[in-house]
C-alpha cells in the first residue's frame, strides 16, 4: 500500500497533466473545426463576398485556434508562452529554413486571395495541370480532373506558375478544322458550315462566325471555322457542331479525306 501510494504521488502529476492536454487537443480540435465551418459560412452566405474567401478565412481562423491550442497544451506542462518565444527566437535560422517552403506556400495564399486569379468551381491550368478548382485555403489549392481525380497544388507553386483560367470570360471562342477533298467545291463547304453555324441559336452573331482556307496539306483543303457562344456551351458547340458539319458534307457530297495506304509485294 504504502509502495502504492509513492507511485500515486510520483506519476500522479503526470498523470493529470497528461488528461488535461489531452481534453484541451480534443475541444480545441473540435471548437477549431467548429467556427471554421462558422466563419465559412458567415462569408458565404454574404452576396458581396466571393465564396473562395470564405475557404481561405475558415483555414486561417482553424489554424490560428489550433496554435492557441498548442500555447495552452505546453503551458499544462510548465512551459511558458515567453519561453516558448525565447526557444524559437534561438532557432530561428534553423525553423526559417525547415519552413520556408510552408511560408511561402502562406504568403502565396494570401497573395492568391487577394488578387484572385481563380475562384471556386472554374475551370484553370495550373503549370500544366487542369482541373476545376474545389478548395483554396492557407496552404494549398486543390484541384479536381475531369476524370475526377483530386491533384494538390502547392499555393507557393501556383502563384510562380502560368495560371490559365479557361472559366474566367463570359463567352469562349471554338476552333475547329475541316478538312475537304482538293476536287471538291471549297465555297460550298465554307456555306455548308456557315448556314450550320448561323442556325445554332447558341453561337452568337456577334462576332459572325469566321470559315476561311488556311492550309493546303498533303490530302485536303482545310477550312479553318471560328465561332463565338457562351461559356458554359463550349463542349456542346464543338461536339455537336462537328458531328452536324460532317453529316452535312456526307448528305451534299462533301468528302472528307483520310490517309490511304498501299501494299506492295514482290513475287518470287
Amino acid at each position: 500500500m504504502e509502495t502504492l501510494l509513492e507511485q500515486v504521488q510520483s506519476y500522479g502529476p503526470l498523470a493529470l497533466s497528461v488528461t488535461k492536454a489531452f481534453a484541451t487537443l480534443i475541444i480545441g480540435w473540435i471548437v477549431a473545426n467548429a467556427l471554421g465551418s462558422l466563419a465559412r459560412r458567415k462569408v458565404n452566405n454574404t452576396p458581396d463576398i466571393d465564396p473562395t474567401l470564405g475557404n481561405f478565412i475558415a483555414s486561417m481562423v482553424r489554424w490560428v485556434i489550433l496554435l492557441m491550442v498548442l500555447a495552452a497544451v505546453l503551458s499544462i506542462f510548465g512551459i511558458q508562452a515567453t519561453s516558448l518565444v525565447a526557444m524559437l527566437s534561438a532557432a530561428t535560422l534553423a525553423i526559417g529554413l525547415a519552413l520556408q517552403g510552408t511560408l511561402s506556400d502562406i504568403a502565396a495564399g494570401f497573395m492568391l486571395t487577394l488578387f484572385r486569379p481563380y475562384k471556386l468551381g472554374q475551370f484553370v491550368d495550373i503549370g500544366g495541370t487542369a482541373g476545376t478548382v474545389k478548395d483554396l485555403n492557407l496552404f494549398v489549392t486543390e484541384l479536381v480532373t475531369p476524370d475526377n481525380v483530386q491533384v494538390i497544388v502547392p499555393n507557393g507553386q501556383a502563384w510562380g506558375s502560368i495560371i490559365r483560367n479557361f472559366s474566367h470570360h463570359d463567352t469562349r471562342r471554338v476552333d475547329l478544322v475541316f478538312g475537304i477533298d482538293y476536287a471538291d467545291d471549297i465555297d460550298k463547304a465554307m456555306q455548308i458550315i456557315t448556314e450550320l453555324a448561323q442556325a445554332d441559336d447558341r453561337i452568337h452573331a456577334d462576332p459572325a462566325p469566321w470559315v476561311r482556307v488556311t492550309n493546303l496539306g498533303d490530302s485536303s483543303v482545310d477550312l479553318t471555322t471560328r465561332v463565338w457562344c457562351d461559356n458554359a456551351e463550349y463542349w456542346n458547340v464543338k461536339f455537336e457542331l462537328t458531328k452536324a458539319v460532317k453529316e452535312a458534307f456526307d448528305a451534299k457530297g462533301i468528302s472528307i479525306p483520310y490517309p490511304h495506304s498501299v501494299e506492295i509485294k514482290k513475287e518470287a
